[in-house]
């Protein structure tokens, strides 16, 4: 069992060695806890060249009734070789009840994203709720995440994207595979 406050001033409650056993909200997301890695492809109309790019995903979670959701990307060049980094995001993904699911998922780049839908059966479905954007960012007004599960070992990922005046379209795939601990 974690420390409390009472027990301690500055808890380092859940260390490592004392990982807290997940909330029972997290129960249709349990498979994606962990580290994911794999490739996609990537594209909008906006753009020149479609591009293949790789991914890196974690998912953790504190004991709380919501996971930390964390990824990056890096365009690859024609061999696969890693070019630069290519996207950064962070966030939270909120389980309700009826396994709704709220998304909060900001980017360096000036856009956050919160974001609705459900989960169950190994899939997650989130479409835009709200886009906020610093002065600075690029023009989003929607966009749509798919995420599924497949045999326990494989996440793919479908991205649509709403941006600069361009419908709600699609712009990432990718496959990704566990990431052994």
């Amino acid at each position: 069992m974690c420390e409390t406050a009472s027990e301690q001033p500055f808890p380092e409650a859940c260390r490592a060695d004392q990982a807290p056993a997940p909330h029972s909200l997290l129960g249709p997301v349990l498979g994606f806890l962990g580290s994911w890695r794999g490739r996609g492809q990537g594209g909008y109309p906006t753009l020149d060249d479609d591009f293949a790019y790789a991914q890196e995903v974690t998912f953790s979670h504190d004991g709380r009734p919501f996971l930390r959701y964390e990824a990056r990307a890096w365009l690859l060049d024609g061999d696969g070789v890693p070019l630069r980094p290519a996207a950064r995001e962070s966030g939270w993904w909120r389980l309700q009840p009826d396994g709704r699911v709220e998304a909060l998922i900001t980017q360096p780049t000036g856009i956050t994203e919160i974001l609705v839908g459900h989960a169950a059966d190994g899939a997650v479905d989130l479409s835009t709720h709200i886009v906020a954007l610093t002065p600075t960012a690029k023009d989003v007004t929607a966009t749509r995440r798919r995420y599924n599960l497949s045999g326990g070992d494989t996440l793919t990922f479908v991205h649509d994207l709403a941006a600069v005046g361009r419908p709600l379209q699609h712009h990432l795939s990718a496959t990704l595979r566990r990431e052994d601990d």
